[in-house]
């Protein structure tokens, strides 16, 4: 069958999502497999252009997996008519501009998100793109989790019942920086240069709840800063100026009541970094990164509280596996595949730059809602 070659520009590879989740684990790993194969059987084989700030960081990386393509100028990667899709791995703070750069050269826009640092800014995004005419996507992977896959099966079979509440744990210890490096970069704690756990989170827990559980209609949050003072890359200590961590209540469409801890400051004790505990009349459910569990209503024990004896229940022994049944695959090239083939041969994909105005409106409204004390209600977003 056909081959067809996709000139495909990737701004902010040197950083470590660009590199190791977009680059290496999709962009390469699809053309190792031959292409994104389309519903006519031919195949998309994608030519990746790095771009970047530094030439050293681009050259080593370009030599390294065998790659032609690369430059500091972004301006002329655009130019170029072979390369059709932009993709953007930026800090958020200079997220927005590029991204306009690549919709008025007539690129399809692929990105991570933030896709802006404001509503306005994210809608407006929206509106120059479809009135360019040009397709949008905006990077949905937890949904493409094994874990999460496994929790959609059991929402589209019925197993819960009504659904009531939907309880989210994520995060794990952030080391300071002084003894021990960091495993998150130094910008992510400044809210100068776009940083927050609520800025960097809660767009994603805004399209999980929303395409699993119903709309966000409200939002009730404390956003904090645990930990003061860090060390950034050079060994230099710093001011923290955002949020670290973020306690959420999120009410959805259809009364069900999801409750959030999000933190860079906790440790963890749990299976996964991530768990959903979700509770419906007919059964129970606990779905992490890769593995989910269930109880239903039929195999519910019957707990008692008794604080003078020792409970001799196992409860984590009580829940049941729910099996894979599909080859799990990495979630960043599933949804590179599903964007290539929305850009060829306009396969649905629903994550758009709406979506993602959906996302950025939520940690606006959490960081509104923390400052100011109270709830915030979020009408239906629209164009």
């Amino acid at each position: 069958m056909a081959v067809e070659s996709l000139g495909v520009v990737m701004n902010g590879v040197t950083g470590r999502m660009g590199y190791r989740q977009h680059l290496v684990r999709s962009i390469l790993a699809i053309n190792g497999q031959g292409g994104v194969e389309l519903a006519d059987g031919s195949r998309v084989v994608l030519e990746p252009v790095l771009v970047g700030r530094s030439e050293e960081k681009l050259r080593d990386i370009a030599t390294r997996h065998g790659l032609e393509r690369w430059t500091t100028d972004l301006d002329s990667a655009l130019g170029d008519a072979a390369n059709v899709i932009y993709f953007d791995a930026q800090l958020t703070s200079v997220r927005e501009e590029a991204i306009v750069k690549a919709i008025e050269a007539g690129k399809h826009v692929y990105t991570e998100k933030p896709v802006s640092e404001t509503v306005e800014g994210a809608l407006t995004l929206a509106k120059q793109a479809t009135a360019a005419g040009v397709r949008n996507g905006v990077v949905h992977d937890k949904l493409f989790l094994p874990g999460l896959l496994k929790l959609r099966r059991l929402i589209d079979g019925g197993f819960f019942g009504r659904i009531l509440s939907v309880r989210g744990e994520f995060g794990y210890w952030v080391f300071e920086g002084d003894w021990q490096p960091a495993q998150r970069p130094s910008w992510n704690y400044r809210r100068e240069d776009g940083g927050g756990l609520v800025v960097d989170m809660f767009c994603h827990w805004d399209y999980v709840l929303t395409n699993l559980f119903g709309r966000v209609e409200a939002v009730t949050a404390r956003a904090v800063t645990h930990v003061p003072e860090r060390w950034d890359e050079r060994g230099r200590r710093y001011d923290v100026t955002a949020d670290d961590a973020a306690y959420a209540i999120f009410e959805l469409a259809g009364g069900v009541v999801a409750q959030f801890n999000s933190s860079w400051a906790v440790r963890v004790h749990r299976d996964e970094l991530l768990e959903l505990q979700v509770d419906g009349t007919l059964g129970s459910a606990v779905a992490g990164l890769h593995q989910c569990v269930i109880q239903p209503r039929a195999a519910t024990p019957r707990p008692t509280w008794n604080p003078d004896l020792a409970d001799e229940q196992r409860y984590r022994e009580q829940w049941q596996p729910v099996p894979d049944n599909t080859p799990p695959q990495n979630g960043f090239k599933a949804q590179w595949e599903q964007f290539v083939r929305h850009v060829v041969e306009d396969a649905p994909h629903p994550y758009d730059f709406l979506a993602a105005a959906r996302g950025v409106r939520l940690a606006q409204a959490g960081l509104q809602s923390s400052d100011d004390g109270r709830r915030v209600e979020l009408p239906e977003l629209t164009l």
